[in-house]
């Protein structure tokens, strides 16, 4: 089991105290940069190095009157360094210190949200192992097709996942990057080199162009990452919200001692996690459209993008991680029923080989139309009286003048519905 984390750590990465520590992280790299360049004496640099820091309370202060947070910011840092902190935010513009430190804080919250994903992702492998020939049913439109088996549902799980776990790398990738560009991104007050080198520093890839933001198709990206992945956690829920009907009841959340389910009836065992998961994925799915529309600015900038990510960055990784979490507990303590599973594969009297029974009479040459037909007649006449459907085939005398009783034996097995595990579970690369 890979080591927890706890949640105050996501948390931190949003933290205001965070947000100004990653600022200041790409004020010293810049100011590295331009004393590589010779622009900040050595000097100068040195005390930047080891007086800047700042005081969140006091930045809240002056930022009640300049009413500009970057300002109120850099005012804060200059106490601390003192005349050497002219050189601070040197040629540079406010989007430059702000998208660059998003870059890091976005950075830094997708490779937590990595390390749920593979946790994740394991304990799904894990049940699609251990459940690999349990049969159970398949259903299309909620009602029963042909048998499946409990594993194979996980096994589709971990496939989903590995994809959004590629999906999350290149997330995470897309938005690493940072500008030092100045006003409208054109370079007039600093060299180009600056934001190479500054970037290197702080672990970023310059980006190719910008004007004065780092461009929101990026953002966009990322936001749907995260939508993405709480729908597949909302996919696993619902099934697991489905198998926990009571007359379904093939599986269920773990139901802890002492844990309530109804105010009203001591009997109730509510699927409550996964119905919580349904209801984040929704808000997740909302913040990603915010990000589409920030997208589209004024020109070269507005801030109409600003007051939306303050909200919808931290919102929406701190609950994905939540969900994540949440997730590889409740998948990990399942309560699975195979019998019950088994007992609904045969619910419906052998109905579930009709397929495999119209496959039959078609090996012995009758036409597709004819062999529906009397295999359908059958099957009707077992959902309306719920005789056996092997009785009724074996009963029906034009069937049974087409085909033998070792075919009907052969028809009638489960092993079918298992034989190519192995192939699919080897494809999605589960041993």
């Amino acid at each position: 089991m890979i080591e927890r984390y706890t949640r105050k750590e996501m948390g931190n990465v949003w933290d205001i105290e965070n947000r100004f520590r990653s600022m200041l992280n790409v004020e010293i790299a810049a100011c590295k940069a331009m004393n590589k360049l010779g622009i900040i004496p050595d000097e100068d640099l040195k005390n930047i190095v080891e007086k800047a820091d700042f005081d969140v309370d006091r930045i809240l202060e002056i930022e009640a009157t300049t009413k500009h947070d970057v300002i109120a910011f850099l005012t804060n840092v200059s106490e601390y360094v003192g005349p050497s902190a002219r050189f601070i935010h040197f040629g540079m513009t406010s989007s430059d210190v702000l998208d660059t430190a998003t870059a890091l804080q976005m950075k830094e919250a997708g490779e937590l949200i990595l390390k749920d994903l593979e946790e994740f992702s394991e304990v799904l492998k894990r049940k699609a192992v251990k459940y690999k020939e349990t049969l159970c049913i398949g259903r299309s439109h909620g009602i029963h097709a042909e048998p499946i088996t409990f594993g194979f549902k996980f096994a589709l799980y971990y496939d989903e996942m590995q994809r959004n776990i590629k999906r999350m790398k290149d997330a995470i990738k897309s938005v690493s990057v940072g500008q030092i560009s100045g006003a409208v991104g054109n370079y007039v007050h600093l060299s180009p080199k600056v934001e190479e080198i500054a970037c290197g520093i702080l672990e970023l890839k310059p980006v190719n162009i910008s004007t004065q933001v780092i461009q929101r198709d990026r953002h966009s990206e990322f936001l749907s990452t995260l939508a993405i992945i709480a729908s597949t956690i909302e996919k696993v829920a619902l099934e697991i919200r489905h198998l926990q009907r009571t007359e379904v009841l093939e599986a269920e959340e773990n139901f802890s001692k002492g844990q309530k389910g109804s105010s009203a009836m001591p009997h109730k065992r509510n699927p409550i996690v996964s119905e919580q998961m349904c209801g984040l994925a929704r808000l997740i799915r909302s913040n990603a459209m915010a990000a589409f529309e920030n997208n589209a600015l004024w020109h070269e900038r507005d801030i109409s993008h600003s007051s939306v990510e303050r909200v919808i960055l931290p919102d929406s990784t701190i609950l994905v991680d939540y969900m994540l979490n949440k997730m590889i507990k409740l998948v990990d303590n399942l309560l699975v029923y195979p019998e019950k599973m088994m007992a609904d594969v045969e619910l419906t009297n052998g109905l579930i080989f009709s397929q495999v029974f119209l496959l039959k009479l078609a090996e012995r040459g009758i036409s597709r139309e004819k062999s529906y037909a009397m295999v359908q007649r059958n099957a009707m006449e077992c959902w309306k009286t719920k005789v056996s459907f092997k009785k009724l085939i074996l009963a029906d005398e034009e069937i049974m003048s087409l085909i033998t009783k070792d075919d009907i034996e052969e028809v009638f097995s489960y092993d079918r519905y298992t034989k190519n595990m192995d192939f699919i579970y080897k494809r999605i690369g589960i041993s």
